[in-house]
């Protein structure tokens, strides 16, 4: 690399979101080295530890995003197809010789105590095909063909992940729908997606002997006020009918599909289950831990939910917790705010390309890192149902953190040489 080559490199690369990225992750180093510190073990450098193991994956992962910023931007582009590939090929080998892992086999071993997991990097193996094959046919999403085929993209890993089974990590994929309405996807889709949401929630709480017939009534209300516009009038039939089965078949997924702790869990956040000792003790706890930060917190290593173990997974699924009881409401507004600040950064940095391949990656950041953080945070707060996903940055593991490492500097990258790559 020539100086001037050097110096466009340091004055092009978006060095803000890299502190915010830097900031992150020393929030979760922090926050990890509080959930599980004893008082026998006071070095922050044990290796052993948690929190030893996850400062190696940060500083391993500060030099993994330096490398990329490194590349050529046109790399992720022609080679997209192949990182995909790989992503899925890991997704087919876990299946067959991974490591079973809290009910689910979404790991491969590598010995040394460290594991893979390759449902993280299908991520952004999925966000770079689809950023490939927008920017290529730039399809209008008007078409079957075009939606079903960017569904398939998706939809290769997101099966692959359900058979591990992982439904939390599987759900993720669903975030790719925003990219596509960013590109002409039309808003009926994720009116759909909303009404599949309502009518799963309504399946749990009304009588099916009352929803179908709901259902039949308003349906045939539309095809009666529609009775002259034959098209409309078909939609509204059609609509009516999906609707139904759609009741069914949730009806017997859950039944058939779910694990117990996955139903327990969907009866929690509906209100139709207490288990205060069961399945709803994490977030029980979680809730306790935050509640008793109150405005400033306990105070840094004074946690007692913390200290002494009561909220489990907590340097993992449940690591805001930990935010919350020792430090508080200021604590999880300064970390929200910097997840917000972050998200309100990639969605600005993305309209600005002038390469459609980089303006719908930097859209596939954004809404994977927002459904994380998300359905993370409404976890511990207990407003959705524990599907255990990570907090980007600041949840423990390596291959979380360098999944989302590998996502952002990607677009990063593609961010630095916008005037050069069209």
């Amino acid at each position: 690399m020539t100086n001037q080559q050097s110096n466009r490199f340091f004055f092009n690369v978006d060095w803000i979101t890299i502190l915010i990225y830097i900031a992150l992750c020393t929030v979760g180093y922090v926050n990890i080295y509080a959930s599980v510190h004893n008082t026998t073990d006071t070095s922050v450098f044990n290796f052993g530890s948690n929190y030893g193991k996850q400062l190696i994956y940060v500083i391993a992962g500060l030099v993994l995003g330096f490398s990329i910023l490194l590349l050529d931007a046109k790399f992720f582009s022609v080679f997209s197809p192949i990182v995909y590939g790989v992503t899925v090929l890991l997704l087919i080998i876990v299946l067959v010789v991974g490591r079973n892992v809290g009910g689910n086999q979404a790991w491969i071993s590598l010995g040394g105590g460290f594991r893979l997991q390759p449902s993280e990097f299908a991520k952004f193996g999925t966000a770079l095909l689809l950023a490939r094959y927008i920017s290529s046919f730039s399809p209008k999403f008007r078409d079957l063909k075009s939606i079903a085929f960017a569904g398939l993209i998706m939809g290769i890993p997101l099966v692959l992940i359900m058979l591990q089974p992982d439904a939390g990590s599987a759900l993720v994929f669903l975030a790719f729908m925003f990219p596509m309405y960013r590109e002409g996807l039309s808003g009926y889709f994720l009116l759909i997606f909303l009404g599949m949401i309502v009518l799963f929630v309504a399946d749990f709480l009304v009588p099916l002997k009352v929803l179908i017939p709901t259902i039949l009534l308003i349906g045939g209300f539309f095809v009666y006020q529609n009775k002259r516009k034959q098209k409309v009038m078909f939609s509204a039939i059609l609509v009516t009918i999906i609707a139904i089965a759609y009741l069914f078949v949730v009806k017997l997924a859950y039944e058939k599909v779910l694990k117990p702790h996955q139903r327990t869990r969907i009866e929690l956040i509906l209100g139709l289950k207490i288990d205060p000792k069961g399945v709803g003790y994490n977030v029980i706890q979680s809730k306790i831990a935050i509640g008793s930060g109150q405005l400033t917190g306990r105070g840094f290593l004074q946690g007692t939910q913390t200290k002494y173990g009561y909220v489990p997974a907590q340097s993992t699924d449940f690591i805001f917790s930990t935010i919350g009881e020792e430090w508080g409401f200021v604590g999880c507004f300064v970390v929200i705010g910097l997840f917000l600040f972050l998200l309100l950064r990639l969605i600005n940095l993305a309209e600005r390309q002038r390469s459609t391949f980089s303006r719908v990656y930097g859209y596939c950041v954004a809404s994977i890192l927002f459904f994380h953080v998300f359905i993370n945070i409404g976890m511990a707060i207990g407003i959705v149902p524990v599907i255990g996903i990570p907090l980007p940055f600041i949840s423990y593991g390596g291959s979380s953190l360098w999944s989302f490492t590998i996502l952002l500097f990607i677009f990063l990258k593609l961010d630095s040489n916008r005037m050069g790559f069209i």
